[in-house]
């Protein structure tokens, strides 16, 4: 049976994904990551738990993510960004800017990335820098 949770795909199978299907899922990679941060810091109710993972996914969010993420990227790791940041979309949510909207694709697709490539540990690395030191965070 295959394991979907653990994948580990060759850089030539990761290379014939459009970035959009890589940020597709890396999407939903950051969202697991910050709704599990979210949990085991003690949110109780669904309604809180969906407010505060607003304030850390919407596109305006992501994209100051990465403006904290961007002096610590590798050459690959930028490359990868650049290649989601650059792609064309075709419509932009009422939230964001084009230009936050076009950062935030870029965030995903890296996400997306590293999943694929089973780098969770610069998966949490990154995360980390994007949300702090590990603490509690504050209601919302």
């Amino acid at each position: 049976m295959a394991d979907y949770l653990a994948v580990s795909m060759a850089d030539d199978d990761i290379k014939n994904i459009s970035a959009l299907g890589l940020a597709h899922v890396g999407d939903a990679v950051y969202e697991l990551m910050v709704r599990t941060w979210l949990c085991a810091s003690g949110r109780a109710t669904a309604k809180g738990l969906h407010k505060a993972a607003i304030t850390y996914v919407s596109a305006p969010a992501q994209a100051r993510g990465v403006q904290k993420l961007l002096p610590v990227l590798t050459e690959e790791e930028h490359a990868v960004f650049r290649r989601g940041r650059n792609t064309r979309v075709n419509s932009v949510p009422r939230n964001a800017t084009l230009e936050e909207y076009h950062a935030s694709t870029g965030f995903e697709t890296l996400f997306g990335y590293l999943w694929l490539k089973n780098r969770a540990d610069r998966l949490n690395e990154l995360f980390e820098i994007i949300i702090g030191p590990p603490t509690r965070p504050t209601e919302v």
